[in-house]
This record gives structure tokens, C-alpha cells and sequence, in this order.
């Protein structure tokens, strides 16, 4: 009978490693393939710029937003952030600008739907778009 139920227990045990196991690896590979996902959305979310002018650049992402009607809650020039929000379509952003190497800066824009990320490459595309033109006009002092 000891042995019987010695078995039982190994056993047992034996099933409830396998599960946790299968479970880690599981765990894993979700893990893995929100990397991805989320190394898609950032590259979606950023673009370089080659100026160095971290000033000129946080008022033309200012302007920009405000053009796409959004409302300015905070701005930090030191940190080079920003955010902002459009009550009108529960959409908050976050816009970071930093330096990339010597000769560029990296702008990244990150957007929520309510709670929800924001992961369509559209919004993003369009905000870029804008960006750019703004930062065209005022690198030739276009008004």
C-alpha cells in the first residue's frame, strides 16, 4: 500500500511540474511576441529629425498638436516632454524628444484611446506628417 501510495504522490508531483512548465514556456512565448509587437509600434511611434535644435523642436510638436486641436497639459523643455489630450476623442499623448547621436533628435509620440493603446500606424503617420511640414516652415521662418 506505502508504495502505491508512494507512486501517487510522485506521480503527482511529476504532473504538476509538467504543467508548470508547459505554463512557463506558455508565459514565454506571449512574452516574446509582445516584444515584437511592441518593437513594431515603437518604430511606428518614431522618427528622426536632423537638427539638434531640442527648442525649436518641442514648439513645433506643440504647434503641431494644438493644429490636430489637441490641449497642452504639460511641457518640460529640460526633459523634452510633453503631453496632451483631445477631449473631444478621449485621446491622451505623450511626446518625448532626445537627442540621437550628435547630429539628430529622435521624436516619439505615444497615444491611448481611453485606457486602450493607440496601435494603428495611421494616427501616428499623420502626426508625423504634420510634424514635419511644421518643422519645414519653421526651419524657413514661414508663418
Amino acid at each position: 500500500m506505502k508504495s502505491n501510495k508512494g507512486r501517487r504522490r510522485s506521480l503527482t508531483l511529476l504532473f504538476l511540474v509538467a504543467m508548470l512548465v508547459a505554463g512557463c514556456a506558455t508565459t514565454h512565448d506571449r512574452l516574446l511576441d509582445m516584444d515584437t509587437s511592441q518593437v513594431q509600434l515603437r518604430s511606428v511611434q518614431t522618427r528622426a529629425f536632423d537638427t539638434t535644435d531640442k527648442e525649436k523642436t518641442m514648439r513645433a510638436v506643440i504647434a503641431t498638436l494644438q493644429d490636430l486641436d489637441f490641449i497642452i497639459d504639460r511641457a518640460d523643455l529640460t526633459l523634452g516632454v510633453l503631453s496632451a489630450t483631445k477631449a473631444s476623442a478621449m485621446l491622451r499623448v505623450t511626446v518625448t524628444v532626445r537627442p540621437r547621436g550628435d547630429t539628430q533628435l529622435m521624436v516619439r509620440i505615444n497615444a491611448q484611446h481611453g485606457l486602450n493603446p493607440v496601435t494603428d500606424p495611421k494616427p501616428y503617420q499623420n502626426f508625423f506628417a504634420a510634424l514635419e511640414r511644421a518643422m519645414f516652415l519653421e526651419a524657413h521662418q514661414v508663418d
